[in-house]
C-alpha cells in the first residue's frame, strides 16, 4: 500500500505499465507468461490463443517489453518470455487497498469495497 503521494517521476514509470496493460490483448498475454509452469512461454504458444494475426501480437509483446513488465530471450527460431515481477509489485501496492481497510481507519467504502472484493473472490473459487 501506498503511504505517501507518488512522485512525477514515479508516476510517470507507473502511468507507463497501467497504459500497457490497458489494452485486453495484453492484459491477456501478461497473464497466460505469468500463469505458465516453470515461468516462461513460447511465442508459439501464445499466438494460438488470439484471433489476431502474430505481428499484432508481437507488437503487443513489445509494448508489455517496453513497459518493463516481460522479457525474453530467442532461442533458435523462437522466442521465450518471462514475467519481471519487480516491475510488477509496484502496481499491486498501488492498487492494494487491505491494509487501508485492516488499520480501521480507513473510510467505510474502503472497507466495504475489501468486503464485496473479498465475496467476489471466494464466489470466483
Amino acid at each position: 500500500m501506498v503511504r505517501e503521494p507518488l512522485s512525477e517521476a514515479g508516476a510517470a514509470d507507473l502511468a507507463k505499465a497501467f497504459k500497457a496493460l490497458g489494452d485486453p490483448v495484453r492484459l491477456r498475454l501478461l497473464s497466460m507468461i505469468a500463469a505458465r509452469a516453470g515461468g516462461e512461454i513460447c511465442v508459439c504458444d501464445l499466438t494460438d490463443a488470439f484471433q489476431v494475426k502474430g505481428p499484432t501480437i508481437s507488437h503487443h509483446l513489445r509494448v508489455l517489453r517496453e513497459a518493463g513488465l516481460i522479457d525474453c530471450e530467442r532461442r533458435g527460431t523462437w522466442v521465450y518470455y518471462w514475467v519481471i515481477p519487480s516491475a510488477l509489485a509496484p502496481l499491486s501496492q498501488l492498487l492494494d487497498i487491505s491494509a487501508l481497510a485492516d488499520e480501521g481507519d480507513a473510510p467505510a467504502f474502503v472497507a466495504e469495497s475489501v468486503g464485496h472484493l473479498d465475496a467476489a473472490g471466494a464466489r470466483q473459487r
